[in-house]
């Protein structure tokens, strides 16, 4: 999962630093040609946060429910985990919203 986050944090940075560019420059970032390379990379990391939350969760569960993992090693903060895997699909909410608004202002255009 911190791969997956770790690269979302990079492409989100080259996002910033080309609207930056474009606001700079005045050019237009909403060609079909960028749109569909943005809107295509954006699918591709949702899919790829979709399933380290999901890992992420199925982890969880695992060690709270079926091993009482939490229970048996009083010194592990298994609400840190909990947190963790909610704050990772708010994070996967955004990720799908932010893919759905591009690929629907790519369907604008044909």
């Amino acid at each position: 999962m911190n791969l997956v986050l770790i690269v979302q944090l990079l492409w989100s940075l080259c996002l910033a630093c080309q609207d930056i560019f474009s606001l700079r420059n005045n050019r237009d970032l909403h060609a079909p040609d960028f749109l569909l390379f943005f809107v295509i990379i954006d699918w591709v990391m949702a899919i790829h946060m979709f399933s380290g939350f999901c890992a992420s969760a199925s982890v969880t569960i695992f060690f709270m429910k079926d091993m009482n993992f939490c229970a048996e090693y009083r010194h592990l903060d298994c609400n840190q985990f909990t947190l963790s895997v909610t704050l990772a699909f708010f994070t996967w909410l955004l990720q799908a919203a932010s893919s759905f608004s591009g690929f629907w202002l790519l369907i604008s255009f044909f």
